[in-house]
């Protein structure tokens, strides 16, 4: 049997690439959009591509399952599990060759089977696939793909349904399914491995570990999700709901895409590269997307072109040109050398018109024509003084279980994956002051207001810097004093 765990360290996501040797024939679990990746590590082990499927119905990326069946008339297998609402749409076009798979159904890939397990709770149709390599002469699974069911030191959370997606009510209801899951997991022999749909720093989960796999044994021991389980269903609940932080914007749609069926990509776009005339007629323009991907945070508020979203190129990129760009707006990159990276990035949530270019030295040249933002850089201390202005407000951008642990006196909370739908609730006419933790989601955030208008001052500094006498706890804290 060839296995192989192909990871995005953006999404923090797990496909599987799993091959029969003995047939040639493989199937990938859970594949991203840029289905080449797949195709050419199956070439590389002489296999080819049959089949594909997935876990469930994704929110966090689009799926490749139909680009599969388009470009290599690979067969599909999707879940059958859940009530209406939650079918894969698309899998009744007759133009492919979808089998629906419910509990106890086995895929069969060569000499490999895959046997579904309904594991529902972060979704109703969930499934998890145990791994039996029969071909090897094995009678009984090796493994399970867990999908977003569970991770290492984690479970898949339940609250996305009513928290993204906006079914109202859902969210204790699917919490009580989970804990039933839960049950038949420690079924399980403790020698069973398990190969997750995610890893650290996926928002997905709450605590996700960033090793890549893991056993039965070993998560009935640690993995403090499951844990509260011993507690019973009641105190289950309480625990997993808790403390999830605020799903990033873009869940929703990508959870309406991957049910409908994912507009098939064919190509990566490829964009073209920008002179500095061109970059510069752009200044400005809120029809669309210049999004500087420059990592040195202070670069960008130094100078920038205006109207520009900050994105930087590392493992937030999707996260945030996902919050705050939305499909079909023309997206132009200010980027250095990984033009290839961000198109994938940016194709795997749905952001296909990725038309343009431009590298630093082009902005640098561009500023000789156009005048470049500036965005002001305080630190705390500074915050804290202005925040004593009645024409300043503070905007804490971090999740709401860091903003209760302790914020500046009278911040206001909106997490900066939510804020581009929130924005109606920042004050207008006021100057905000953006801060995080560290700094790095506040450039973000600072840009965006920037962008609609409102007049920014960015706070790159450590909150742990700041005196405790200047923290609140809890969600509603008092103003600081007026000088």
């Amino acid at each position: 049997m060839f296995f192989r765990q192909i990871f995005d360290p953006k999404l923090a996501q797990y496909a599987y690439l799993i091959g029969c040797q003995q047939t040639g024939e493989a199937i990938v679990i859970d594949p991203e959009r840029d289905i080449d990746r797949y195709i050419t590590i199956a070439a590389e082990e002489d296999l080819e591509i049959v089949a594909t499927t997935e876990t469930h119905i994704h929110a966090d990326f689009l799926s490749g399952s139909r680009e599969l069946a388009e470009r290599l008339d690979a067969r599909v297998y999707l879940s059958d599990e859940g009530d209406a609402d939650w079918k894969y749409a698309w899998a009744d076009n007759p133009a492919y060759d979808v089998t629906l798979l419910t509990d106890g159904d086995i895929v069969r890939i060569g000499k490999i089977e895959l046997e579904a397990v309904h594991t529902p709770g972060h979704t109703p149709e969930h499934l998890a696939f145990m791994v039996t390599d029969v071909g090897g002469g094995a009678d009984t699974a090796m493994g399970i793909i867990s999908g977003d069911f569970v991770f290492v030191a984690d479970l898949g959370r339940p609250d996305l349904l009513e928290s993204a997606a906006g079914h109202v009510g859902m969210m204790e209801p699917s919490a009580r399914t989970l804990y039933g899951s839960v049950q038949k997991f420690l079924e399980l022999p403790d020698y069973l491995q398990v190969w997750p749909g995610h890893g650290a720093g996926s928002a997905c989960g709450k605590a996700l570990g960033a090793v890549p796999g893991t056993t039965v044994g070993y998560e009935r021991r640690f993995n403090v999700a499951i844990g509260a389980a011993d507690g019973g269903e009641d105190t289950f609940v309480k625990a997993i709901l808790e403390g999830q932080p605020e799903p990033p914007l873009y869940f929703a749609r990508m959870k309406k895409d991957n049910k409908e069926g994912p507009k098939v990509l064919g190509e990566l776009p490829r964009p073209v590269a920008l002179s500095a005339p061109e970059l510069a007629a752009l200044a400005g323009r809120t029809d669309i997307a210049v999004v500087d991907t420059r990592v040195d945070r202070s670069a960008f508020m130094t100078g920038h072109l205006p109207s520009s979203f900050y994105a930087p190129m590392d493992r937030t990129f999707n996260t945030i040109v996902g919050s705050y760009v939305e499909v079909g707006v023309p997206i132009y990159l200010v980027i250095d050398d990984a033009l290839d990276e961000a198109v994938r990035d940016l194709v795997r949530i749905g952001l296909d018109d990725v038309v343009g270019y431009a590298t630093p030295e082009t902005l640098a040249q561009a500023a000789s024509i156009v005048p470049l933002s500036t965005i002001d850089v305080i630190d705390f201390e500074r915050a804290i003084e202005l925040a004593r202005k009645p024409a300043t407000r503070l905007l804490d951008v971090r999740r709401m279980t860091e903003f209760e642990a302790g914020h500046l006196r009278g911040a206001q909370c909106i997490a900066h994956t939510r804020l581009l739908a929130r924005v109606g609730e920042v004050e207008s006419g006021k100057r905000q002051v953006a801060y995080c933790r560290t700094g790095s989601r506040a450039a973000a955030a600072s840009a965006l207001l920037r962008r609609l208008g409102h007049d920014v001052a960015y706070v790159d500094d450590q909150i742990l810097n700041v005196a405790p006498e200047n923290l609140e706890t809890g969600s509603r804290a008092p103003a600081i004093a007026p000088v």
